[in-house]
Order: structure tokens, then C-alpha cells, then sequence
């Protein structure tokens, strides 16, 4: 059970660059793969393809594929930052405004305030890595009762949690990437079929530099727990 928990706490979203001289085994792809073939899903749907991209011309071109800013999420993600340290081992949740640029730290953000120069500086490429999971599933599948296919998303989620404390086990650090999901041009280059959604696609590698380190912080148990009666 320690040993678990230790693999739990020490998992982090590895955002920097992967060194390309530096492959994934096919070995621990396997072993990452495997973890996510054991994740539970609802009614035993497996309810997941999962593309595996490790040809570099591929690679290059889904990282050249321009992501757009969304100004609903720069407002929205304003709502989760700190702006210290100590605010944010005060509040246990959230995110350093250091980690984004200036102009995100603004709570009225205007993507048309905003100067070319800047704009550029933000839409920063997808970093390199040897091997990128793109998670796929059919939302005209779900479990049974299931309205909106909560049981389905909540399944995904196993798929990633999974496969990230496999790759965290084997030293692989591992990215989450969102913005790659709402674009067609991923299927396209891909072949993924229309009536298929991308859940999240996975980075995967070994740093190129050493880990930029950065605060971490979660809620204590008795923050979040409640015995036998909400509130109590």
C-alpha cells in the first residue's frame, strides 16, 4: 500500500520538452498499454481506441498544428490561480499565476487588447516527444441509465490514471494535452472516423532538461471527508 501511495504522490504533468534520442521501449509502451487494457470501466464496456504515434513526420505535424487561445478558458482559469505561495498553501487548490503569462492573470482578459507580438509568444508549439497516445472513444456507446455517459467519462479517466502511474513507475514522464481534442486536423492526419471523439491525447518520454520544479499542494483528508453525515 506504500509503495502505492508513494507512486500516487510523486506523479506530476511533465510539460517540458522529451529528448528524441532518447525513445520509449517498446517494452514500457507495453507495460503502459497493458495498464490501460486492466483500467475498469463501466459494464466492462472498454469503451477506448487508443492511437499510438511514435513516426517523427507525424509527430512533427501534429505538433505544428496552430491551438488557438480560448478566452472562456484564460477567464475561467484566472478563478484558479495564487498569487503566492503562501496563498496557495493557504487555499490547497489551484495553480501559481507565475506559471502563465502576464496578460492570463487578468480576470477581464480580451484576446483583442492583446498586441500580435504577444499573441505569438502564447501559441507556443506542442514540446517534442517520441511517443504521443491519442485516447479515442464512440459517445453512441455508453452504460446502461447512464444520462450524458457520465459512467463513460469517469471510465476514460481510469484509462489516463492508469496509464500515467505505469509510466510514472517506469521513470516515463507523461503530459496530458486537451487542446489537441476539439481539433479536426488530429483526425485527419490520424484517420480517425468522424463519429469518433478524441478524450485526450498523452506525451510521452524523457525529459529533455531537468524538471522545472514548482508548488504542489492538495486539500488534508479531513478537508474533503465527512463521517456518516454531510458536514459532520
Amino acid at each position: 500500500m506504500s509503495d502505492i501511495l508513494e507512486l500516487v504522490r510523486k506523479r506530476t504533468s511533465s510539460r517540458m520538452p522529451f529528448d528524441l534520442e532518447r525513445p520509449v521501449a517498446e517494452e514500457q509502451l507495453a507495460g503502459i498499454l497493458e495498464a490501460a487494457r486492466w483500467s475498469p470501466t463501466a459494464h466492462n464496456m472498454q469503451n477506448f481506441e487508443i492511437v499510438v504515434v511514435d513516426d517523427r513526420k507525424v509527430l512533427e505535424a501534429i505538433g505544428s498544428i496552430e491551438r488557438p487561445i480560448s478566452e472562456t478558458f484564460v477567464r475561467e482559469n484566472y478563478q484558479q490561480l495564487s498569487f503566492s505561495e503562501e496563498e496557495l498553501l493557504e487555499r490547497k487548490t489551484g495553480i501559481l499565476a507565475t506559471m502563465f503569462p502576464p496578460s492570463w492573470r487578468n480576470p477581464d482578459f480580451r484576446l483583442d487588447e492583446i498586441d500580435d507580438e504577444e499573441i505569438a509568444s502564447m501559441q507556443t508549439p506542442l514540446p517534442t516527444s517520441a511517443v504521443l497516445l491519442v485516447v479515442v472513444y464512440d459517445p453512441r456507446r455508453r452504460a446502461p441509465a447512464s444520462e450524458g455517459d457520465f459512467l463513460g467519462i469517469l471510465s476514460l479517466g481510469c484509462v489516463m490514471e492508469n496509464m500515467w502511474l505505469a509510466a510514472e513507475s517506469m521513470g516515463i514522464g507523461l503530459q496530458i494535452v486537451s487542446s489537441l481534442s476539439s481539433g479536426v486536423e488530429v483526425k485527419r492526419i490520424l484517420g480517425i472516423p468522424d463519429d469518433l471523439i478524441i478524450a485526450f491525447s498523452c506525451r510521452l518520454g524523457y525529459p529533455a532538461s531537468k524538471p522545472a520544479e514548482y508548488l504542489r499542494v492538495r486539500r488534508d483528508v479531513k478537508d474533503f471527508t465527512h463521517h456518516n453525515r454531510f458536514g459532520d
